[in-house]
């Protein structure tokens, strides 16, 4: 099971298309996206709320809007589109083991809670170290990154086709 959703997938896919390897921002609607990208538009429309909501994408006005970066790339993390779609998610949940050993018969001792849990506090370093990891990385630099694997004419051809759906 994944702990992050489809929709943070489709968001950052999708936000790609937003931005180039500079950093320049373009504009699209989320139904071209979605049909860009083959990912359902009423999640798509769903997950865009949410990163407008936290101040990531803009809506465009006019006949040819839709949505464009609210920040430039550089200054939205990955950690930022998760939070925005998903919201603060905990790799684990103690669920306090540790006092319910047979031994103890009903009465836990105070010393067998005492503190945080050996456990839980593995796992807070785990989540610490990958949220820092998501924030660590931008929309710029993962657009760069992909651009570095794309043939050179790709990116014009996805702009000509967005092109061509607004008509």
């Amino acid at each position: 099971m994944a702990l992050y959703s489809a929709g943070v997938e489709y968001g950052l896919h999708c936000l790609l298309f937003l931005v180039d390897d500079k950093g320049d921002t373009r504009d699209s609607s989320v139904r071209t996206l979605a049909e860009l990208q083959g990912v359902p538009q009423e999640l798509l429309a769903k997950v865009f709320t949410k990163l407008a909501k936290a101040n990531l994408v803009v809506a465009t006005e006019g006949v040819r809007g839709g949505f464009s970066l609210a920040r430039p790339a550089d200054e939205i993390t990955v950690l930022d589109v998760v939070r925005a779609v998903d919201g603060a998610k905990s790799i684990f949940e103690c669920r306090e083991v540790r006092g319910r050993c047979a031994v103890f018969d009903g009465n836990t001792p105070d010393w067998a809670l005492e503190g945080t849990c050996s456990i839980h506090a593995v796992m807070l370093t785990a989540q610490k170290r990958m949220e820092d990891a998501l924030a660590q990385q931008t929309l710029l630099d993962l657009s760069r990154r992909v651009s570095r694997k794309l043939p050179a004419q790709f990116n014009e051809q996805v702009i000509r086709w967005i092109d061509a759906k607004r008509g």
